[in-house]
Order: structure tokens, then sequence, then C-alpha cells
């Protein structure tokens, strides 16, 4: 029986690490993760304003950034998420986001889909009747899949590297499995772009399951370097369900 997913799996894979140079040191106050000394001392550099002459936070100087519309310092602070459990047709509209982000996902071509995982769809989940019949053609598709992937490599028995026979089978066979199919892909993004993805895919008009994995995202984010992304405020929509908005609009 495949594996069925009602949520992502969000994974913190890097974070910035920041290295103070010793003969450009800056006034630190208050609390600050290393991605956000970054873009404070990126913002400071700007002006030579190292000494902090207002005594502002770390946090509190980010705040003012934000205000200002100022989020070019922000494109310093990168961040490497591992996100599972999501669809291939989450990644189709993922991956549409292409400034300040780099890509790996796995490879359907390549990988053997007969023990794949699959996601249900936000809309029919909790409802008995929808969920039965959306797993048993799910399960029909997987054994195409598997059957079509056995003939082929049958049909392809002319090919003498065995390797590149199995690659042939399955990126013919993948053909019968749905948008549903799990995933895995590594997203890496800098701190201004992960928020205009946000922004634009965890609101109301977001599709739900991508605006799902956005807020899961957010919350990852907003313990990684609270100061990026603190006008965040999640909600409960109109529908029930959760949703983001943002008080800085395109930072």
């Amino acid at each position: 029986m495949p594996q069925f997913y009602t949520d992502p799996v969000v994974t913190v894979l890097s974070r910035p690490s920041f290295a103070t140079p010793g003969h450009l040191p800056v006034e630190w106050m208050g609390e600050g993760t290393d991605g956000e000394r970054l873009a404070e001392f990126a913002g400071r550099l700007c002006y030579m304003s190292q000494h902090n002459p207002a005594k502002r936070e770390t946090r509190e100087y980010l705040e003012n950034i934000k205000k200002q519309g100022h989020g070019s310092v922000l494109e310093h602070a990168n961040y490497s998420l591992l996100i599972e459990g999501i669809s291939r047709s989450l990644t189709h509209e993922l991956v549409r986001h292409r400034a300040g982000f780099a890509y790996s996902q796995l490879s359907q071509r390549y990988v053997d889909e007969s023990k794949a995982s699959f996601v249900v769809p936000p809309a029919i989940i909790g409802d008995e009747a929808l969920e039965t019949a959306w797993r048993s053609q799910i399960e029909g598709a997987q054994a195409a899949y598997v059957a079509l992937v056995e003939q082929l490599m049958d049909r392809y028995g002319w090919v003498t590297d065995k390797v590149h026979r199995r690659k042939m089978a399955r990126e013919a066979a993948r053909g019968v499995l749905p948008n549903s199919t799990e995933t895995k892909i590594v997203v890496t993004g800098n701190a201004r772009a992960w928020r205009t993805m946000l922004e634009l895919r965890s609101g109301e008009g977001a599709e739900q399951e991508i605006r799902r994995m956005a807020v899961m995202v957010l919350r990852v984010l907003q313990q990684e370097a609270p100061a990026f992304f603190s006008d965040f405020e999640v909600y409960v929509a109109e529908d029930r369900r959760e949703a983001a908005r943002v008080g800085y609009h395109k930072v």
C-alpha cells in the first residue's frame, strides 16, 4: 500500500553563518541570528554606520529596513529547505518563482515509483467517500505504472545496459502517474525571495496545497530569522483554512 501525505514535511538544511570582519566592527544591540546580523552589517556598510548612532537593536533595525522597503540587504541571507510530502502539481507552481531561488527535485525518470507516496488533495481530506474513491484511483494508477515498467523492460530487452533500460521504461511509464504523486525538493532562496513567494502563496487566493505548504514554510522561517518574517500574520480564512498576510508589501 502506498503512503499518503496530508501535510508537507519541511526540514532546514542550511542557514547563514556570519563572521564579523575585525576591521569593521558593528556595535550590536539585542538578539540576532547570523542571517539577521549579516543583513544588518550589509545595510550599515552602505552608510558606514557600524557605530549604530541610533542605538537600534538588530531586529528593530531590520523592522525599519522592511518598513522603508529596502529589501536588497535581505538578499544576502540564504536558507535551504528540504520539502517533502508535496505533489508534483505543487512543484510546478513553486518553480515558477525564479529570481533568488535554486531548486533540485526528485527525478521520476531515474527513481522507481513503484513504491511512490501520494499527497491527498486538501479539498477531499475528511470526506470518507471522496477519499476512498480517490485512493482507489491512485492505487490503480500505481499498479498500471508497475505493469507498464515490466512490459517496457521486456520490450527494450535488446538494450544491454540495464540501467539505461530501466530509465527508458520508467520515463515512459511515468505518464500514467497522477499529479498527486509525492515528490521531494531542495529549495534555496534568499530572505527577500522567500518573502515574495510567501506573500503570493500563503494568501487566500492561492491553491490550497501550496498555501498549506507556504504557511508551514513561513512558520519554519519565522523560527530561523524572526526579524525577516515578523510582519507576516497567520490567520484562519473564510474558507476555514489557514492563510497568511504580510505587513510590508513586496519589500
